[in-house]
Protein backbone atom coordinates (compact mmCIF):
# COMPACT_ATOMS: atom_id res chain seq x y z
CA UNK A 1 0.00 0.00 0.00
CA UNK A 2 1.62 3.74 -1.23
CA UNK A 3 1.59 5.58 1.75
CA UNK A 4 0.40 8.94 2.00
CA UNK A 5 2.12 10.08 4.91
CA UNK A 6 5.53 10.03 6.65
CA UNK A 7 6.60 10.08 10.30
CA UNK A 8 10.11 10.80 11.50
CA UNK A 9 10.75 10.17 14.96
CA UNK A 10 14.79 11.48 15.89
CA UNK A 11 15.88 10.46 18.75
CA UNK A 12 18.93 11.21 20.31
CA UNK A 13 19.63 7.70 21.85
CA UNK A 14 18.11 4.39 20.97
CA UNK A 15 15.35 4.11 23.58
CA UNK A 16 14.24 7.79 23.48
CA UNK A 17 11.36 7.56 20.95
CA UNK A 18 10.46 4.17 23.08
CA UNK A 19 10.61 6.56 26.35
CA UNK A 20 9.05 10.23 25.03
CA UNK A 21 7.23 9.33 22.15
CA UNK A 22 5.13 6.34 22.62
CA UNK A 23 2.29 5.46 22.05
CA UNK A 24 2.62 7.90 18.84
CA UNK A 25 5.23 5.86 17.29
CA UNK A 26 3.32 2.35 17.62
CA UNK A 27 0.03 4.21 16.25
CA UNK A 28 2.09 5.31 13.11
CA UNK A 29 3.95 2.15 12.73
CA UNK A 30 0.21 0.07 12.57
CA UNK A 31 -0.33 2.81 9.97
CA UNK A 32 -0.46 0.74 6.76
CA UNK A 33 -0.38 4.07 5.16
CA UNK A 34 2.45 5.45 6.98
CA UNK A 35 5.61 5.11 6.44
CA UNK A 36 7.97 5.56 9.93
CA UNK A 37 11.34 6.39 10.09
CA UNK A 38 13.37 6.09 13.31
CA UNK A 39 16.46 8.61 13.45
CA UNK A 40 19.35 7.72 16.11
CA UNK A 41 21.69 10.27 16.02
CA UNK A 42 24.13 9.16 18.69
CA UNK A 43 25.98 5.77 19.42
CA UNK A 44 24.52 5.96 22.97
CA UNK A 45 27.85 4.79 24.36
CA UNK A 46 27.80 6.80 27.30
CA UNK A 47 31.90 7.26 26.53
CA UNK A 48 32.59 3.73 25.81
CA UNK A 49 33.22 4.14 21.88
CA UNK A 50 33.42 0.95 20.29
CA UNK A 51 34.55 -0.72 24.09
CA UNK A 52 32.45 -3.20 25.96
CA UNK A 53 32.87 -2.20 29.14
CA UNK A 54 33.82 -5.82 30.23
CA UNK A 55 30.65 -6.98 28.38
CA UNK A 56 30.62 -9.46 25.58
CA UNK A 57 29.40 -6.74 22.63
CA UNK A 58 29.97 -2.65 22.47
CA UNK A 59 27.16 -0.81 24.84
CA UNK A 60 26.29 1.02 21.23
CA UNK A 61 25.13 -2.30 19.61
CA UNK A 62 23.55 -3.81 22.82
CA UNK A 63 20.91 -0.26 22.19
CA UNK A 64 20.99 -0.86 19.09
CA UNK A 65 19.43 -4.63 19.21
CA UNK A 66 16.91 -2.93 21.75
CA UNK A 67 15.95 -0.38 18.74
CA UNK A 68 15.61 -3.02 15.92
CA UNK A 69 13.51 -5.38 18.41
CA UNK A 70 11.08 -2.79 19.40
CA UNK A 71 10.62 -1.64 15.69
CA UNK A 72 10.33 -5.46 14.42
CA UNK A 73 8.02 -5.93 17.47
CA UNK A 74 5.21 -3.18 16.57
CA UNK A 75 5.65 -4.19 12.88
CA UNK A 76 4.51 -7.72 13.70
CA UNK A 77 1.93 -6.70 16.27
CA UNK A 78 -1.43 -7.51 13.93
CA UNK A 79 0.28 -11.33 13.78
CA UNK A 80 1.43 -10.36 10.44
CA UNK A 81 4.24 -13.25 8.93
CA UNK A 82 7.58 -12.06 9.42
CA UNK A 83 8.83 -9.97 6.84
CA UNK A 84 13.01 -9.67 5.75
CA UNK A 85 14.76 -7.10 7.35
CA UNK A 86 17.05 -4.67 4.61
CA UNK A 87 20.16 -3.56 5.84
CA UNK A 88 22.15 -0.96 3.54
CA UNK A 89 24.91 1.57 4.44
CA UNK A 90 23.17 4.50 2.66
CA UNK A 91 25.10 7.39 1.69
CA UNK A 92 24.12 11.34 2.39
CA UNK A 93 25.68 14.34 1.60
CA UNK A 94 29.17 11.75 1.02
CA UNK A 95 28.25 9.89 4.75
CA UNK A 96 27.33 6.61 5.13
CA UNK A 97 24.97 5.52 7.73
CA UNK A 98 23.51 2.53 8.54
CA UNK A 99 20.00 2.12 7.25
CA UNK A 100 17.36 -0.70 8.16
CA UNK A 101 14.17 -1.62 6.19
CA UNK A 102 11.08 -3.13 7.60
CA UNK A 103 7.88 -3.18 6.64
CA UNK A 104 6.81 0.43 6.60
CA UNK A 105 9.65 1.24 8.79
CA UNK A 106 13.17 2.47 8.04
CA UNK A 107 15.48 2.92 11.16
CA UNK A 108 19.05 4.95 10.29
CA UNK A 109 21.72 4.82 13.07
CA UNK A 110 24.29 8.00 12.62
CA UNK A 111 26.32 6.68 15.85
CA UNK A 112 27.52 10.28 16.90
CA UNK A 113 29.89 9.71 20.24
CA UNK A 114 27.22 10.23 22.98
CA UNK A 115 27.79 14.06 24.24
CA UNK A 116 26.73 13.25 27.98
CA UNK A 117 23.93 15.04 29.90
CA UNK A 118 25.74 18.47 29.90
CA UNK A 119 27.09 17.90 26.14
CA UNK A 120 30.71 18.34 27.04
CA UNK A 121 31.36 15.12 25.94
CA UNK A 122 33.76 12.34 27.24
CA UNK A 123 37.21 11.69 27.54
CA UNK A 124 37.89 8.85 25.87
CA UNK A 125 35.81 9.75 23.19
CA UNK A 126 37.93 13.04 22.54
CA UNK A 127 34.86 14.90 24.15
CA UNK A 128 32.96 15.12 21.08
CA UNK A 129 29.73 15.93 21.34
CA UNK A 130 26.68 17.54 19.49
CA UNK A 131 26.42 20.20 21.43
CA UNK A 132 29.87 21.39 20.73
CA UNK A 133 29.89 20.64 17.79
CA UNK A 134 27.25 22.81 17.08
CA UNK A 135 28.36 25.37 18.76
CA UNK A 136 32.16 25.42 17.46
CA UNK A 137 34.05 23.98 19.81
CA UNK A 138 35.06 21.31 17.73
CA UNK A 139 35.34 20.94 14.18
CA UNK A 140 34.15 17.65 13.15
CA UNK A 141 32.14 15.20 14.37
CA UNK A 142 33.20 11.36 14.13
CA UNK A 143 30.62 7.89 14.07
CA UNK A 144 32.14 6.20 17.00
CA UNK A 145 33.18 3.36 14.46
CA UNK A 146 34.51 5.43 12.25
CA UNK A 147 31.82 5.12 9.10
CA UNK A 148 31.46 9.17 9.11
CA UNK A 149 33.14 12.23 9.33
CA UNK A 150 30.99 15.57 9.71
CA UNK A 151 32.87 18.59 9.11
CA UNK A 152 30.73 21.91 10.01
CA UNK A 153 27.12 21.76 11.71
CA UNK A 154 26.19 22.35 8.26
CA UNK A 155 27.74 19.53 6.91
CA UNK A 156 25.49 17.87 9.25
CA UNK A 157 22.18 19.44 8.80
CA UNK A 158 22.34 19.08 5.25
CA UNK A 159 22.83 15.01 5.95
CA UNK A 160 19.61 15.04 7.54
CA UNK A 161 17.76 17.20 4.77
CA UNK A 162 19.04 14.29 2.44
CA UNK A 163 17.53 11.44 4.16
CA UNK A 164 14.76 13.02 4.92
CA UNK A 165 14.10 13.98 1.30
CA UNK A 166 15.16 10.35 0.18
CA UNK A 167 12.66 8.87 2.53
CA UNK A 168 9.89 11.22 1.78
CA UNK A 169 10.11 11.05 -2.14
CA UNK A 170 6.74 12.55 -2.97
CA UNK A 171 4.90 15.82 -1.97
CA UNK A 172 3.25 13.67 1.01
CA UNK A 173 2.18 14.88 3.88
CA UNK A 174 4.94 15.07 6.91
CA UNK A 175 5.12 14.48 10.63
CA UNK A 176 8.35 15.02 12.55
CA UNK A 177 8.46 14.13 15.91
CA UNK A 178 11.20 15.72 18.05
CA UNK A 179 12.59 16.21 21.84
CA UNK A 180 10.79 19.86 23.07
CA UNK A 181 12.88 22.68 22.38
CA UNK A 182 11.25 25.13 24.89
CA UNK A 183 13.29 24.90 27.81
CA UNK A 184 10.25 26.42 29.65
CA UNK A 185 8.12 22.85 29.51
CA UNK A 186 11.40 20.60 28.97
CA UNK A 187 13.82 22.21 31.80
CA UNK A 188 16.99 20.19 31.95
CA UNK A 189 17.02 17.48 29.35
CA UNK A 190 19.51 15.84 28.17
CA UNK A 191 21.57 17.91 25.97
CA UNK A 192 21.82 15.43 23.24
CA UNK A 193 17.91 15.61 23.34
CA UNK A 194 18.13 19.45 22.49
CA UNK A 195 20.80 19.67 19.60
CA UNK A 196 18.74 16.61 18.17
CA UNK A 197 15.68 18.39 17.88
CA UNK A 198 18.01 22.00 16.57
CA UNK A 199 19.79 19.89 14.02
CA UNK A 200 16.29 18.79 12.66
CA UNK A 201 15.33 22.68 12.48
CA UNK A 202 18.41 23.48 10.86
CA UNK A 203 17.66 20.63 8.51
CA UNK A 204 14.53 21.54 7.28
CA UNK A 205 12.96 24.20 8.50
CA UNK A 206 11.47 25.65 5.11
CA UNK A 207 9.64 22.48 4.49
CA UNK A 208 5.50 22.03 5.15
CA UNK A 209 4.96 19.89 7.94
CA UNK A 210 3.73 19.44 11.30
CA UNK A 211 6.00 19.13 14.25
CA UNK A 212 5.51 17.24 17.00
CA UNK A 213 7.69 18.22 20.58
CA UNK A 214 8.06 15.95 23.10
CA UNK A 215 8.96 16.06 26.25
CA UNK A 216 12.07 14.53 27.93
CA UNK A 217 13.05 14.08 31.42
CA UNK A 218 10.91 16.79 32.58
CA UNK A 219 8.21 14.87 31.63
CA UNK A 220 8.61 12.51 34.82
CA UNK A 221 7.74 15.26 37.24
CA UNK A 222 4.49 14.94 35.50
CA UNK A 223 1.16 12.92 36.39
CA UNK A 224 0.22 10.03 34.14
CA UNK A 225 -1.83 11.06 31.54
CA UNK A 226 -1.83 7.79 29.37
CA UNK A 227 -5.08 5.75 29.35
CA UNK A 228 -4.46 2.07 30.48
CA UNK A 229 -4.47 0.93 26.66
CA UNK A 230 -1.92 3.22 25.74
CA UNK A 231 0.26 2.55 29.21
CA UNK A 232 -0.10 -1.32 27.84
CA UNK A 233 1.37 -0.37 24.53
CA UNK A 234 4.03 1.84 25.95
CA UNK A 235 5.04 -0.69 28.63
CA UNK A 236 5.20 -3.65 25.60
CA UNK A 237 7.45 -1.61 23.31
CA UNK A 238 9.79 -0.52 26.12
CA UNK A 239 9.92 -4.10 27.31
CA UNK A 240 11.37 -5.31 24.25
CA UNK A 241 13.77 -2.66 23.99
CA UNK A 242 15.18 -3.93 27.40
CA UNK A 243 15.32 -7.16 26.27
CA UNK A 244 17.16 -6.39 23.18
CA UNK A 245 19.87 -4.71 25.64
CA UNK A 246 20.10 -7.73 27.59
CA UNK A 247 20.43 -10.23 24.78
CA UNK A 248 23.50 -8.58 23.91
CA UNK A 249 24.87 -8.76 27.65
CA UNK A 250 24.25 -5.03 28.82
CA UNK A 251 22.08 -3.98 32.16
CA UNK A 252 19.13 -2.33 32.34
CA UNK A 253 17.17 -0.21 34.57
CA UNK A 254 13.79 -1.38 34.16
CA UNK A 255 11.77 -0.23 37.59
CA UNK A 256 13.33 3.04 36.97
CA UNK A 257 12.27 4.19 33.85
CA UNK A 258 8.90 2.20 34.73
CA UNK A 259 7.95 4.74 37.45
CA UNK A 260 9.42 7.74 36.01
CA UNK A 261 8.11 7.79 32.03
CA UNK A 262 5.89 4.52 31.15
CA UNK A 263 2.52 6.10 31.90
CA UNK A 264 3.08 9.48 30.20
CA UNK A 265 3.36 11.14 26.96
CA UNK A 266 3.54 14.94 26.85
CA UNK A 267 3.37 16.36 22.98
CA UNK A 268 3.54 20.20 21.78
CA UNK A 269 2.19 19.87 17.84
CA UNK A 270 2.92 23.16 15.75
CA UNK A 271 1.15 22.61 12.41
CA UNK A 272 3.27 24.58 9.84
CA UNK A 273 1.57 22.89 6.99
Amino acid sequence: MTATRVAFYFSAHQDDWQLFMNPPAFADVLDDKCRCVFVHMTAGDAGLGTGTGGRKHPLYLARENGAEAAIRFMADANERPPAVVDMTSAPFNGHAVRRLAYRNTVAYFLRLPDGSPSGDGYEATGFQSLKRFQSGAIDTLTAVDGTAIYRGWNDLCAALRRMIDHERGGDIALDLHVPETDAALNPNDHADHVMTAQAVRDAVDDLPARWLYHIGYASGSHPENLSALDRDMKCAVYAVTLAGVLARDHQVSWQHYDRMFIGRDYCRVEDRR
